[in-house]
């Protein structure tokens, strides 16, 4: 994996120091398999430290996604979530495991005590603090509301899917660890050329970047012209990277979030 400039300078140290960690004799020891998982992911260990290994081999071939490229993509969202500044995916490199090539990631913890995604019924929605994306009925015929925070930490979140065009932000994919941080994972359905985002993570439609906002695109935009563009060259194909350079222009230009088009389907299913 190319090494990158983090956007706010420690990052690109840190990456540097865990590829030559990663390829320096240690080997993935697989501890278990994730089966509610859609395509083979493995617990694992990289020494002491606890990782999630998908091996290329074990990609379920999709229509729309080229085979054998969900790793790379993992990769790149990783990449592009560190030019952000904003620390939104697990460390994630590719390597050779005990299955082949695969991506590894660092796993992390959620904290059961937080939810930053809800599905409750539809009168007990909270009303302060939560964005209303839907509402809809159950197995069962009763009605029920999705819900997510209304934080800056998903804010970002949300932006990131925008920038990288992640076809599937379900909110099993939405970590919530302690101190408020907020972890995305499994994007390997990201970076197609053509719209693809489908996302739970739909409460600012329509409403404008903050200033922050704004700057974590802009560092991606510059970096595509320079480390950034480099690296994700040999994970992406070169449309995918025009795309992304595209939708960073596009974000920029006008300012806010986009909203849901017209006659595509916007929520991922099912959405948890």
């Amino acid at each position: 994996m190319p090494p990158v400039r983090g956007a706010d300078g420690p990052r690109g140290p840190r990456l540097r120091a865990h590829r030559r960690a990663a390829v320096s004799g240690a080997e993935i020891v697989l501890d278990a398999r994730i089966l509610s998982a859609s395509n083979a992911t493995f617990l694992g260990r990289l020494g002491p430290e606890p990782v999630v290994y998908k091996p290329v081999a074990g990609e379920r071939p999709l229509w729309d996604f080229p085979d054998g490229t969900l790793a790379r993509r993992e990769v790149a969202a990783y990449l592009v979530s560190e030019a952000t500044g904003w620390g939104l995916v697990p460390r994630t490199w590719l390597c050779e495991g005990p299955l082949g090539t695969g991506m590894a990631q660092v796993w992390c913890e959620p904290d059961p005590e937080q939810d930053a995604v809800l599905l409750v019924p539809a009168g007990e929605a909270p009303a302060k603090g939560w964005c209303r994306v839907l509402e809809g009925v159950d197995e069962e015929d009763r009605p029920v509301a999705l819900l997510h925070e209304d934080s800056p930490a998903l804010r970002r979140m949300a932006v990131f899917d925008v920038v990288v065009n992640n076809a599937d932000r379900k909110a099993g994919h939405v970590l919530a660890v302690e101190g408020g941080h907020r972890y995305g994972v499994d994007h390997g359905l990201t970076f197609h050329p053509e719209h693809k985002l489908r996302t739970v993570l739909w409460g600012w439609a329509g409403a404008g970047l903050t200033a922050e906002e704004v700057a974590g695109v802009q560092r991606v935009r510059t970096d595509l012209d320079g480390e950034l563009g480099a690296a994700l060259g040999g994970l992406l194909e070169p449309a995918e990277v025009i795309a992304l350079t595209d939708r960073c222009d596009r974000l920029l230009a006008a300012g806010r979030f986009p909203l849901p088009p017209a006659g595509y389907p916007a929520i991922p299913w099912p959405p948890f």
